[in-house]
């Protein structure tokens, strides 16, 4: 597995790097034959650490903790942990996957962009776009590839719910249609699909 261990503003010790590590082999060989990359970020704010991991475990499969400690080891094992609970929560159903990867339809390609609103200045008149005849623009402040595999519900929801996403679109491998499932502020899962009136 290529490991790549960083800190935001953190100067990291030798002795966190072999923990963080011997830690992640252990989770990711519990579960995967292989895992192919995972990226541990850690940053300080205020009093507390902070760790972030990302691990890219096969094709389509990433699983995403966070955490949050008075020292960086504490933290990497709150986050690590988050990870080891969601994939025991999913375990055979990634193992399903593993296994069913070679049947597997070719993801869809598509682009992921984050937007930010035109900000109003305190001059500005707040009439809408709209009512001065103008479109409204945004400005794309982070772009990404991304792919929109074809999936079962089911399957739809537990990729969310592994990389820690509020929301996820992919192609509903019953239907053939594009849905998208997210994460509701009530805490429920919300299902749209265009092909059901």
């Amino acid at each position: 597995m290529q490991l790549t261990v960083s800190g935001k503003q953190v100067d990291l010790s030798d002795a966190l790097r072999v923990h963080v590590g011997k830690h992640l082999d252990t989770i990711t060989t519990k579960y995967f034959d292989q895992a192919l990359e995972a990226q541990v970020t850690f940053s300080k704010a205020r009093s507390f650490f902070t760790c972030d991991i990302n691990l890219h475990a096969g094709r389509g499969i990433t699983v995403r903790g966070e955490g949050e400690a008075a020292d960086a080891h504490a933290a990497f094992d709150d986050a690590a942990e988050h990870i080891a609970t969601r994939l025991r929560r999913y375990r055979r159903r990634v193992s399903q996957h593993a296994r069913d990867e070679g049947n597997r339809a070719k993801p869809e390609a598509g682009r992921q962009y984050v937007l930010q609103p035109e900000a109003e200045t305190e001059h500005e008149p707040t009439t809408t776009p709209e009512a001065k005849g103008e479109e409204l623009h945004a400005v794309v402040i982070a772009e990404s590839a991304t792919a929109i595999e074809t999936l079962s519900v089911r399957d739809a929801v537990m990729r969310m719910d592994l990389a820690f996403q509020p929301v996820l679109m992919f192609r509903n491998s019953k239907t053939g249609q594009l849905n998208v499932v997210y994460r509701r502020t009530d805490g429920h899962v919300g299902w749209i699909d265009p092909g059901t009136v």
